[in-house]
């Protein structure tokens, strides 16, 4: 039976090997951050972005993520609205505004993805994600990961633990989702403050036909470890970008995500769209929508 460090490392070359993630390494003995200036800098340079456009933007963001005096929902919620519709600048009074895109939406190819294990995070009591996924440089997603015996439940209480003002919180201001899994029951997700029975389980649509989604089954191996093709199907880099552009949403103090059958509904609405055909999504929520109090949008 793999232990917790065989599934790590398979984690890691999977994302390095097959997804193309760039490995940062083990940073356990690093002080380490939600936003690696560097890298971001190195993105944002790559974009065409001015050095003093970068200096101010970057800036503003490291800020904003540190900002301690809120709960962490509204600390989510304004590093979200910079990333998605980008951060307005203005260099100077006789200047127009300039926005500054930290992730390019429109093309995923442009941006860098990245992976780091053991990320050593210091708050009030220090703690260290298994593995952190990062656009940019931004953490975007953190993973926590069970030996097969441990149940993942374990995997969830550690994330939601670790959101708590005595422990990181605000590492989790530019978080957008929370993974926790093992190789026996798989991979579970949800987002910030997401309560554990309402962490789900990703499921392909195999009508769907979709460019994302047939790529990303050419690399799932169901002989394989089902954790595998969870983190294959969730984190390819086009499919992660779908996600938290266009199915995160913040409602009332709950951030919610899309349950499975809602994303690849309406992947399949579009299609039909778009070939001029008609017809009628019916939805029933059985249960609540996944959010910090409940599950799916």
């Amino acid at each position: 039976m793999p232990t917790e460090r065989m599934t790590q490392n398979r984690v890691i070359r999977l994302l390095r090997d097959i997804l193309d993630y760039t490995y940062l390494g083990d940073l356990h003995d690093k002080n380490n951050s939600n936003i690696d200036e560097a890298l971001l800098k190195k993105h944002l340079k790559k974009a065409g972005y001015s050095d003093e456009l970068i200096r101010r933007a970057v800036n503003d963001l490291v800020i904003s993520a540190k900002n301690s005096s809120k709960i962490l929902y509204d600390l989510n919620k304004d590093i979200y609205s910079m990333l998605r519709y980008g951060h307005s600048i203005k260099l100077s009074a006789g200047e127009q505004s300039k926005t500054v895109h930290f992730i390019d939406w429109k093309t995923p190819g442009n941006n860098d993805f990245y992976v780091a294990e053991e990320v050593t995070i210091f708050g009030e009591n220090t703690k260290r994600p298994d593995i952190v996924i990062y656009i940019n440089g931004i953490a975007i997603a953190v993973l926590e990961l069970k030996r097969s015996s441990v149940s993942v439940s374990q995997g969830i209480r550690q994330n939601l633990d670790n959101q708590k003002d005595v422990f990181i919180k605000n590492f989790f201001a530019t978080i957008q989702l929370c993974l926790a899994g093992n190789d026996t029951e798989g991979l579970r997700y949800g987002v910030i403050e997401t309560k554990e029975k309402y962490y789900l389980q990703w499921k392909e649509d195999e009508n769907v036909k979709d460019g994302i989604s047939l790529a990303a089954r050419k690399l799932m191996d169901s002989k394989g470890y089902k954790i595998d093709n969870h983190l294959i199907a969730l984190l390819y880099p086009e499919r992660l970008i779908d996600i938290i552009y266009n199915f995160i949403v913040f409602d009332g103090g709950d951030k919610k995500t899309c349950r499975p059958h809602q994303y690849f509904g309406v992947l399949a609405a579009k299609a039909r769209m778009g070939n001029k055909e008609g017809g009628v999504i019916w939805h029933m929520n059985i249960s609540p929508p996944l959010s910090r109090h409940s599950g799916g949008a």
